[in-house]
């Protein structure tokens, strides 16, 4: 599973993205996780599973979701204390949650 944690600047998802690698490596689950931007972000959705999304972004989840969609990628809008998150188990709860209940996305979806 390809996760891109999304931010303003790429600072803070740096921190979210290696913490999730840690726990998920901890764990057995198999997945990478990479920060990027809001401005890198069409670019980086190819072959995206999952966008994770800062909560400072919350404003921006409705378009973020549906810019990943059209490529086929789910989307999670981080909570508001997900940076005292310091080990990524939290992290990585709400991934496997997600990853449990996104389904795919069909064009209707779009519109």
């Amino acid at each position: 599973m390809k996760i891109l944690v999304v931010c303003g600047a790429g600072a803070s998802s740096t921190f979210v993205a290696q913490r999730l690698r840690r726990a998920a490596q901890a764990d057995g689950f198999d997945c990478s996780a990479v920060a990027t931007t809001l401005p890198s972000l069409p670019i980086d959705l190819d072959s995206t599973d999952l966008v994770l999304i800062g909560p400072h972004l919350h404003g921006r989840h409705e378009q973020i979701r549906h810019d990943a969609a059209a490529h086929g990628a789910g989307v999670l809008l981080l909570p508001g204390d997900i940076f005292t998150d310091l080990d990524g188990s939290r992290t990585l709860a709400l991934v496997r949650g997600a990853a449990a209940s996104t389904r795919p996305v069909s064009r209707e979806d779009l519109t």
